[in-house]
């Protein structure tokens, strides 16, 4: 990539991060090349689509809660493990205003930018699941994708303000139902 190419891409990328922190995932491009002080063209050339964009802002982040979960497989008790990463996985959605609804249609979208990220995410919260239930920890009826759900649901309710102060306790609540022999 040419020097010039390489700056534009990188100054996208750091504005995106920053507006899309302000205004969450829904964005204007627009907003974002003019604050980028660079084309809607040159925008488009790094990053034909929004999810290519969020996809390659999110990547790194993905990484790290797949490698989260490969570090707690093999880490404490298989039930705490489960619910360390999916607090961390719930609040990782919810500082990035906005990704959950993207992130739900692109898991079921081959063609998306975002699908190989989200199913990697969604098989390492499977494996740490399959950890659970194996240790009779987890109730063995539910799935990987049947927990990325909840965990939709759950960054979903925390993005609306007036049932953000819920998300707490009803985090408890799932948990509670996810997890099996678990005192309350």
């Amino acid at each position: 990539m040419r020097a010039d190419a390489k700056k534009n891409y990188d100054q996208l990328l750091a504005t995106a991060r920053e507006v899309f922190t302000e205004q969450g995932a829904d964005a204007s491009l627009r907003d974002i090349a003019r604050r980028a002080e660079v084309g809607l063209g040159t925008l488009y050339r790094h990053f034909p689509t929004r999810e290519a964009l969020l996809e390659a802002l999110l990547r790194s982040s993905f990484d790290a809660l797949a490698a989260k979960a490969r570090e707690l497989e093999s880490s404490g008790a298989s039930d705490e493990a489960l619910v360390s990463w999916l607090q961390e996985t719930i609040a990782f959605t919810h500082e990035h205003r906005g990704v959950i609804a993207p992130m739900m249609g692109a898991i079921e979208d081959p063609e998306s930018a975002l699908h190989a990220s989200c199913v990697m995410l969604r098989a390492a919260g499977a494996s740490l699941l399959a950890r659970a239930q194996a240790d009779g920890n987890a109730r063995a009826d539910l799935d990987g994708s049947e927990l990325f759900d909840l965990i939709a649901a759950l960054a979903w309710l925390r993005e609306q303000p007036s049932h953000a102060p819920r998300a707490d306790r009803l985090f408890s609540v799932i948990t509670d139902a996810v997890l099996v022999n678990r005192d309350a």
